[in-house]
């Protein structure tokens, strides 16, 4: 099963969102989705589809949390799982998510590892 498409694009808002230029501001005022690098990209949406097929149950259990987009506990699941894997104040942990899930899914995440972003001379932005 391949992960929904608000999983995938959350994650990958989260992370422009989340990550900062040289000079500290946040990709996502510069930058979206389409300014990722190709192989970067195919990275990450393939660490979106593992997670979510492994995870399924747990992100689409009873008493998920909604995002506030409309993009459902998929969106909230795609946001979460790249604040968690790469060590932000927020995540699978922080409350939102019913237990035993929320352990599951930080557990998950978390075995994954860091991710950064960082923009290259051309332009586009690399992990």
């Amino acid at each position: 099963m391949a992960a929904p498409w608000n999983f995938v694009s959350s994650y990958l808002n989260t992370a422009l969102w989340s990550s900062t230029d040289d000079e500290g501001e946040p990709l996502d005022a510069r930058f979206d989705m389409s300014d990722i690098d190709p192989d970067t990209r195919a990275r990450m949406e393939a660490d979106c589809h593992a997670f979510y097929d492994a995870n399924a149950s747990a992100i689409n259990c009873l008493g998920a949390p909604e995002a506030g987009d409309g993009t459902g506990s998929d969106g909230m699941a795609g946001h979460d799982f790249w604040l968690t894997r790469c060590g932000h104040g927020a995540g699978f942990w922080d409350g939102d998510w019913p237990e035993p899930y929320a352990n599951k899914l930080d557990r998950a995440a978390r075995a994954l590892g860091n991710v950064d972003l960082y923009v290259g001379d051309d332009g586009r932005v690399y992990a």
